[in-house]
């Protein structure tokens, strides 16, 4: 238990850093994710496009790569000094995951019947309205394992940011390491870390099942 208790400090401000990573990137890919849903159903063809283009690129560009294009890019520009690595962390996996937060969204709002977009189309509603009114909280109540799953894989995908200067749980075997007189070896900090990532997603599943229970109930 040394590793932990030894090195509470150093705990404290990585689990906190990848908290702030996953709660900032998962509210920008919500937020950024149900508009690029939107556009990807939109009956703009504009709109169906942009989204269409957003999604087919970053979805399939790694992880690592778009961490190197905030990262190294926003520097190139002359703002390295004015913006901290981890908001450009929050930044690039929130960007990222919108993508997969719009197809899940996209597959929701295909489930709910085509007759009701059009009963509210015809009493006058505008497509922001049908969508935010009628079909999204609709779509939402269908896709709330899948949803959860894309959010899982974001806080296990928040890793790659301690490549990135972002003092988070990745990082704090090399952090430990390289402290002098800081108890415990590598592959102990590993296990602990690895049990904090268990102990998380367990929480993040719990929530799913309340979540689903709750609006099985309200339908």
């Amino acid at each position: 238990m040394d590793v932990i208790f030894g090195n509470l400090d150093l705990w404290g401000t990585a689990i906190t850093n990848t908290l702030l990573v996953f709660a900032g990137g998962g509210l920008l890919a919500l937020v950024l994710g149900i508009i690029v849903g939107g556009m990807r159903v939109s009956p703009v063809p504009i709109a169906r496009g942009v989204g269409t283009l957003y999604v087919n690129i970053v979805r399939n560009t790694p992880l690592t790569l778009v961490f190197f294009f905030f990262v190294f890019g926003y520097s190139a520009l002359g703002f390295a000094n004015k913006v901290e690595p981890i908001v450009l962390g929050i930044l690039a996996i929130g960007i990222y995951t919108a993508t997969y937060v719009a197809e899940v969204l996209r597959a929701g709002i295909n489930t709910v019947p085509v007759g009701q977009a059009e009963a509210a189309r015809a009493i006058g509603l505008p497509f922001g309205q049908v969508m935010s009114l009628v079909v999204l909280p609709q779509a939402f109540r269908s896709v709330v394992p899948p949803m959860m799953s894309v959010f899982i894989a974001l806080l296990k995908n928040t890793t790659v940011a301690a490549g990135f200067s972002v003092a988070e749980l990745a990082a704090m075997r090399a952090t430990i390491n390289d402290a002098a007189g800081r108890p415990g070896n590598p592959m102990e900090v590993l296990l602990w870390v690895a049990l904090v990532f268990v102990v998380l997603v367990l929480l993040m599943s719990l929530v799913q099942n309340r979540l689903e229970k709750k609006w099985r109930i309200a339908r």
